[in-house]
């Protein structure tokens, strides 16, 4: 385990930098191309469009469980089947780099070794205590 007093504070920060991605790209499904619109997208790549709603769910509940640090690590290992979805349905056709036509891979990618990385790290500073003992 790191044992550098700094580590809790590195955890907090790719927990908070991970939950603003998640809010802004729920976002931007809610707000700019709208559910109807997600889920008309998500039939249009082969995916039912029930899943649209389900995901920026899932985003958004993502988000605020890393934000305020509750079971951030479950949350990261949690997010990664919607970022494993944006590859297998959309980017992964797209080659490698982001900035194909139709963006490809790289950036939900390394998105994922982010989750992941959380998930190792631990929970960070200013994480919500579980009440529950194991």
């Amino acid at each position: 385990m790191n044992t550098a007093p700094t580590a809790p504070y590195a955890a907090l920060l790719l927990r908070i930098s991970l939950a603003i991605l998640f809010f802004a790209h729920a976002g931007l499904k809610f707000f700019v191309y709208t559910p109807t619109g997600t889920a008309q997208f998500f039939e249009s790549v082969g995916v039912p469009g029930w899943m649209a709603y389900i995901t920026i769910t899932w985003e958004f509940l993502g988000a605020i469980a890393l934000l305020i640090g509750f079971k951030p690590r479950l949350a990261a290992l949690a997010l990664i089947p919607v970022l494993l979805g944006t590859i297998f349905t959309v980017h992964g056709v797209s080659g490698f780099w982001f900035t194909n036509p139709n963006g490809g891979w790289e950036y939900p990618a390394f998105w994922i070794i982010g989750l992941i990385s959380l998930a190792l790290i631990g929970d960070g500073a200013l994480h919500l205590k579980s009440s529950f003992k194991s």
